[in-house]
């Protein structure tokens, strides 16, 4: 093959990459927006009410991004510190992605982000979907009770207003914003005229944010002002009749910021005082689990969706309520096994079901189903996969004689250089909890890959003399240094595609991996982009080389 059409060739296919790329990160973003549960049309029915309430009722106060270390500071919330005295408190623990929406989705469905129908990534007011699963609130109003809820105005489109009698809601999220949230929901506890209470107290994640990060002196500030707000709502309740919970969507890194799947954005302090609760420290429970244990202490119907479990060892519950888990549970949870396989498609033979009120004997068959479905899928993308790679090293293999090994260096050296910047020297993590926003990481990455490329290329053009070829061989030889240094920083995305598939479909994916793909597309991006200009770069530098050579060439004659 002529060596120009080879150059042409090879151009071709970099701008390919380049928009293959493009193509494939929006649309893997695009996706997590966009994504619905296999149970959007085709919610469980709720059952019936579990019997007689355990209390005067249930004041849930969320404190938006409060972690857990931070919540054991006596010093900074010291009202925390006595209600965790006084009730029964819990590690709690979450699921990627650790954005707000997806949080609060599954504490008041009880199921996770994959199967709750809730925003996986945090949407803008006015496109946010209002639950299509059966949550804290509707299963409340079915039995009659009052409800309220005040706090942030996503809060408005994600629960059914018709089942939230009192609101108030505020598209404000620092000090000022909790302060009116605050104003709005005491009198409706000092009138004491709903059952089931949300507050949502917004300014230490606000803090994490906006004003220094979750290791700042102002993240403290803003937990001991939540604390305050905490020690003005215990003052209207009579803890022997009313019974309050107090907890977090997820946590933030310490530079600020939550999404991924870092493990202290997945773990948050759960506190509940009060009517018919037994003090004391209790094991690690689960996010889904906050939904029917509140639903039994009220003794309203168990959320149809829910995954979780009711903690009976923290709570005296009615003899009513004791009578009736049992069986409610077993309905509840094969009307969701049910459900559920239908709506992925799988054949769930009915000897699969189990009996009995054990939810982790029925959340163990969901959760294969699932990774059935998962692993039958990632078959033909892995046999996909390394028909590419096998033929990627077939290419590198046989041009290794005209200069493949010296690509395949420049491709680590590359990797290594972008990584350390990344990860060591800006100390960013792998996850979406370092996305401040997508322009700010496209930018980041496109100047750290086009200055990182530039280094590497010019080490291997001065070692290895491209100055000194012709045109043709140095924009030949560049072209394979970009190709090659593609393919290796690409092999994230390759994984990737394996374990994920290329967007997301009927399930979420495992966000480490779908984070590090993202990160390896947008780096293939740039460097097929900058190898291009590089490449015309290589080719004029060889031959001004070239014609001032000719030029002493023909003087000296």
């Amino acid at each position: 093959m002529p060596k120009f059409l080879s150059i042409f060739l090879k151009v071709l296919l970099c701008v390919a990459i380049a928009a293959g790329c493009y193509f494939w990160v929006t649309g893997m973003i695009a996706s997590n927006y966009l994504y619905r549960s296999p149970l959007k049309d085709s919610a469980p029915t709720p059952g019936a009410a579990l019997g007689k309430a355990s209390t005067r009722r249930v004041v849930i106060v969320l404190i938006d991004a409060l972690r857990y270390d931070t919540s054991l500071k006596t010093d900074v919330m010291p009202t925390l510190a006595k209600l965790r005295d006084a009730g029964a408190s819990a590690i709690m623990h979450s699921q990627a992605p650790s954005f707000s929406e997806p949080g609060y989705s599954t504490l008041l469905t009880g199921a996770w982000p994959y199967l709750n129908d809730g925003p996986v990534f945090n949407l803008d007011y006015g496109k946010i979907p209002t639950f299509t699963q059966d949550n804290l609130f509707s299963a409340a109003h079915r039995a009659g009770f009052k409800t309220a809820i005040s706090g942030y105005y996503w809060f408005e489109e994600l629960v059914p207003q018709s089942d939230v009698d009192f609101s108030f809601y505020t598209p404000g999220e620092d000090k000022a914003a909790d302060k009116d949230v605050i104003a709005a929901a005491l009198p409706w506890l000092k009138e004491n005229n709903s059952q089931l209470v949300l507050i949502h107290i917004d300014q230490v994640d606000y803090a994490g944010h906006h004003e220094g990060g979750a290791a700042s002196q102002a993240w403290l500030d803003a937990a001991k002002r939540s604390d305050a707000m905490l020690a003005q709502i215990v003052a209207t309740l009579d803890l022997s009749q009313d019974t309050i919970v107090v907890l977090s969507d997820h946590g933030q890194i310490d530079a600020g910021g939550h999404g991924g799947q870092d493990p202290i954005t997945l773990l948050e302090p759960f506190v509940i005082a009060g009517a018919s609760v037994v003090p004391g420290s209790y094991a690690d429970m689960n996010q889904v689990d906050v939904a029917p244990t509140v639903a039994a202490l009220l003794g309203v119907s168990l959320p149809a969706s829910t995954q979780g479990v009711v903690l009976t060892e923290m709570l005296k519950l009615d003899q009513s309520v004791l009578d009736a888990l049992p069986g409610a549970i077993e309905m509840q949870q094969t009307n969701l096994l049910n459900a559920y396989a239908k709506a992925v498609g799988i054949s769930l033979e009915s000897s699969r079901i189990p009996t009995g009120s054990d939810v982790s004997q029925y959340q163990s068959v969901l959760t294969q189903l699932r990774q059935n479905k998962m692993f039958s899928e990632r078959i033909p993308r892995a046999l996909i996969a390394a028909v590419f790679l096998a033929l990627c090293v077939l290419w590198l293999t046989k041009n290794f004689k005209k200069g493949s090994g010296a690509w395949i260096i420049a491709g680590l050296v590359f990797a290594f250089l972008f990584n350390y910047r990344y990860g060591v020297y800006d100390q960013k993590t792998y996850s979406l909890a370092s996305v401040t926003s997508e322009t700010e990481l496209i930018m980041y990455i496109g100047i750290t890959a086009a200055v990182v490329l530039a280094f590497a290329w010019l080490c291997i053009f001065l070692d290895r003399r491209y100055f000194r070829m012709t045109p043709g061989q140095a924009a030949h030889m560049t072209l394979g240094l970009v190709l090659t240094t593609a393919f290796i920083n690409g092999l994230p995305a390759i994984l990737s595609f394996v374990i994920n598939g290329v967007v997301l479909t009927w399930t979420l994916p495992n966000y480490l991996f779908e984070f590090l793909g993202m990160l390896s597309l947008i780096e293939v991006l740039f460097i097929c982009a900058v190898g291009l200009v590089l490449t015309g770069i290589a080719a004029l530098l060889a031959w001004l080389v070239t014609r001032n050579a000719n030029k002493e060439k023909a003087k000296a004659k």
